[in-house]
């Protein structure tokens, strides 16, 4: 998966992705970002999340680099 959507877009063709996202907004609209333990901890924590798809070529490096890749969650 590239980052978080608003449905899935395995099975729904018109899922939008969504650049950046707070914790709060994933947790009301329901969205299964990840493991909810991890997922609460990273939100009382204060610690942000980038959601992206790693086996995409150069994915990992454009991060380092500063690009917007996937989805930014955060506080």
């Amino acid at each position: 998966v590239d980052g978080v959507y608003d449905a899935d877009p395995e099975k729904n063709k018109d899922a939008v992705m969504y650049e950046n996202i707070t914790f709060g907004d994933a947790l009301s609209k329901n969205l299964k970002v990840m493991d909810m333990t991890a997922f609460a901890l990273c939100r009382e924590n204060n610690i942000p999340i980038i959601v992206f798809n790693m086996n995409k070529e150069n994915n990992f490096e454009d991060i380092v680099l500063g690009k917007k890749v996937g989805t930014f969650v955060h506080n």
